[in-house]
């Protein structure tokens, strides 16, 4: 690289349950910097989640947890110039990426929900990932069915 690599910010935790991961969260969801109201959706779909989950032992950031470690992919496949040919090669993912990732399928599936409010849907797509349904989910399915496809080419690695 030409430049030398950017440092990483440190992302603060936020207020209710002292989690980074949840900030991150929010981060991502937010749109046009209104952090606040990110924060609030996100608190009052956790609220829904606590309402309507299944398992009573478990809280519904734990929920939120399991739904986020359901949707996180292990393999994804790259696309790799070999001789005129482009080849899509399976490679793991570095965890900081694997979070990132599920985070975003998260959030853009909950968007496309049908749904009221934005908690609403969060809520629901919480429960269905924590479940290992729902369209997130269906998307890490699908990355690794594709990477599982072209494991034959996994010898062109870089």
């Amino acid at each position: 690289m030409r430049k030398n690599k950017a440092i990483k910010r440190l992302i603060l935790p936020d207020p209710k349950f002292n989690d980074t991961l949840v900030t991150r969260f929010v981060n991502m969801m937010m749109l046009d910097g209104k952090k606040s109201l990110a924060f609030k959706i996100f608190y009052d779909a956790l609220e829904i989640v606590e309402a309507k989950k299944q398992d009573e032992e478990k809280s519904a950031l734990e929920v939120w947890k399991d739904a986020l470690s359901n949707v996180m992919p292990h393999v994804e496949v790259r696309s790799r110039r070999v001789g005129g040919a482009t080849f899509q090669i399976p490679m793991q993912i570095r965890p900081d990426r694997k979070v990132s990732l599920a985070m975003k399928w998260m959030i853009s599936y909950t968007r496309k929900r049908n749904d009221k409010t934005m908690a609403q849907k969060l809520a629901a797509e919480v429960l269905a990932a924590a479940k290992e349904e729902g369209a997130a989910v269906k998307k890490r399915m699908d990355t690794h069915k594709m990477a599982e496809a072209n494991k034959a080419f996994s010898h062109f690695r870089f």
